[in-house]
């Protein structure tokens, strides 16, 4: 997430009510998750072990809950609490702001597009020309969408990420301030949810084609003119490259790649990062050949037994 413009680190520190390290009028662009983060943003750690990743990654300013030396060309916000704090942050620059109408009066729609009843455009929200928005869609608050997109009944774009931080009192949420953007010629089917970036965006490329009832997390980037069918369960911060099959029931782990072409059978766990143009099956995921042929020796199992016997 980029700030409207650019604050100092001073500025910043007095919004959250930390210390710094720093020049007064270092400037702070925005906000985002390590594996977004470009100079400018700040970034969040909580926990020694990932302080090295911090504070070596793109981001120049790190809200951390120790002081460290701090590398050259970057600067510290020291917090008791920097997961508390950059909710603060998200709070300050994408507060929640309820709509007063189904369709917000800042949405923009292009020439052309057809919203049908019950359906809820929120704050923000951009959508291209020549959409068809079936009924009872839902989409929130700065959620871009290109042209012609068809979204069916029932779909929901832009809920918060399940993002939590486990404390003795529950579960903490981590505010999401990002979007969902959704380019041109996309369809989406009934019943689907596409979460928005916790401060990036979670997108789907052009000309991607959405079956029923399917899950996107947060800050998932969904490549060019890819296949996904019904109940397939994509978690957050995964990359699916251009013209990806993934067929019914598939679901990922987090944070992986899946290349270029790749085709993933139905109910396949995909459980690491898989290369492109290839055809995968199987929970944890294999080259569908190969798992295939471990099946077929699984059934002769008994006819093996009965041939030692013998």
């Amino acid at each position: 997430m980029k700030f409207p413009y650019t604050h100092t680190l001073k500025e910043i520190a007095e919004i959250i009510g930390t210390s710094y390290v720093g020049s007064d009028d270092f400037p702070v662009e925005g906000m985002n998750e390590i594996h977004v983060v470009t100079p400018g943003d700040i970034v969040f750690v909580d926990h020694p072990k990932y302080y090295d990743k911090a504070l070596q990654s793109a981001a120049t300013i790190v809200l951390i809950n120790k002081e460290v030396a701090c590398p050259d060309g970057k600067a510290l916000l020291v917090s008791d609490d920097p997961f508390r704090d950059f909710n603060k942050l998200t709070r300050h620059f994408r507060p929640f702001v309820a709509a007063q109408a189904s369709v917000s009066i800042s949405a923009e729609i292009g020439e052309g597009t057809v919203i049908q009843p019950n359906c809820f455009i929120g704050n923000q929200v951009k959508i291209g020309k020549n959409c068809q928005i079936h009924a009872n869609v839902a989409i929130y608050d700065h959620t871009i969408i290109g042209d012609n997109v068809i979204i069916h009944a029932g779909t929901v774009l832009g809920a918060d990420a399940f993002y939590y931080k486990k404390r003795p009192e529950g579960f903490d949420q981590l505010l999401s301030g990002g979007r969902v953007i959704i380019e041109d010629n996309v369809g989406i089917g009934a019943l689907c949810t596409i979460d928005r970036g916790v401060t990036g965006d979670t997108t789907i490329g052009a000309g991607t084609k959405i079956d029923n009832q399917v899950h996107v997390g947060h800050d998932t980037i969904i490549g060019k003119k890819c296949l996904i069918a019904s109940q397939t369960g994509i978690a957050g911060c995964v990359v699916i490259e251009d013209e990806v099959t993934l067929w019914g029931q598939v679901g990922t782990t987090s944070g992986i790649t899946i290349g270029a072409k790749a085709v993933v059978l139905g109910q396949t766990g995909v459980t690491k990062s898989i290369e492109g143009g290839k055809s995968y099956f199987g929970t944890p995921v294999e080259e569908s050949r190969e798992k295939l042929k471990q099946l077929a020796n699984v059934k002769r199992i008994p006819e093996l037994l009965n041939k030692n016997k013998e």
